[in-house]
């Protein structure tokens, strides 16, 4: 099964960000998408849904690290044509795999995922 990577954009504390283009859903759902060293807790997702209506699937983790991936799979179902819906932050305890990173699937192609990531204050 084919993995396609989606890079963060990290959003600028302060400032701006122009529209990042995201990531698009090529062959799902044997297309999954990742995260790698993932940070769920200051993750956003952009969903461009241009085709019908589908649900967008954030894996469960592994345990561990993931202590509740008991609790099962997000699945946020974006309306058809929708424009833009955002789905997170996440929990790093339900949602991060063994290898640190996140795991999304898409139900159909149409979609366009961006992964923003929220600074931290420091």
């Amino acid at each position: 099964m084919a993995t396609t990577q989606i890079p963060y954009t990290n959003l600028v504390p302060n400032g701006s960000l122009a529209q990042p283009a995201g990531t698009t859903t090529v062959a799902a759902p044997a297309n999954n998408m990742q995260i790698s060293n993932a940070f769920p807790e200051l993750t956003l997702l952009r969903v461009v849904n241009t085709g019908a209506e589908q649900d967008i699937t954030i894996k469960a983790g592994a345990h561990p690290p993931a202590l509740a991936a008991g609790q099962g799979d997000l699945v946020v179902t974006v309306a058809a044509t929708t424009g833009v819906q955002f789905i997170g932050p996440f929990e790093s305890g339900r949602f991060v795999q063994s290898d640190g990173s996140m795991l999304i699937e898409a139900e159909t192609t149409g979609a366009t995922i961006a992964a923003l990531r929220v600074p931290r204050n420091t």
